[in-house]
């Protein structure tokens, strides 16, 4: 564990297991449809890659990247597209995968953006949610796990480009990013 870390706050088989867990809700809710998972990148793709594999549902994936961090901890709320999906929604069963749901204003401003291109349907499979953290009402149907409102990293989740290969998601001690 590199010595930024303060403590693992979800090991990599409770990861496994819920996204187990997850994958089998998911699998339930679409019987019979197909699903075009959307990443939000970078962070969400270690959860998509995982999740994908452990669906029995057929999905194709797209990405999308969006920036409304740039190098601080917080959501600005101001977001840009940096890429877009490779193809059309239209009619699609949308299931956007997330890595945390933070503030919820990116999160809320991609389904309004989403929503607008037509989709069969759209919903939102997040690892971590930060119930404290969120400043808007966000509809989402799969969590992960509920996390106090702490910097975390691993599993996808960064610090300036850092940690995210970790198996695991931990505390990031908070001299590493106090200066």
């Amino acid at each position: 564990m590199p010595p930024e870390i303060e403590k693992v706050l979800i090991s990599e088989k409770e990861i496994a297991d819920r996204v187990a867990e997850l994958a089998a809700a998911i699998d339930r809710d679409y019987a019979g449809r197909e699903i075009l998972l959307v990443g939000v990148l970078k962070g969400a793709v270690m959860i998509m890659a995982d999740l994908a594999r452990a669906l029995s549902t057929p999905v194709s994936m797209d990405f999308m990247a969006v920036s409304s961090y740039g190098s601080a901890t917080s959501s600005s709320g101001v977001v840009r597209i940096l890429k877009d999906l490779d193809r059309d929604v239209v009619d699609k069963h949308i299931l956007f995968v997330e890595d945390i749901i933070d503030s919820g204003l990116t999160l809320s401003w991609l389904l309004r953006n989403m929503n607008s291109r037509g989709p069969a349907s759209v919903e939102v499979c997040a690892l971590l949610r930060k119930p404290d953290a969120m400043k808007v009402e966000l509809p989402v149907k799969y969590v992960g796990f509920d996390i106090a409102s702490e910097f975390v990293v691993g599993y996808g989740l960064d610090y300036a480009e850092r940690y995210r290969d970790l198996p695991f998601v931990g505390l990031l001690k908070p001299e590493v990013y106090a200066t």
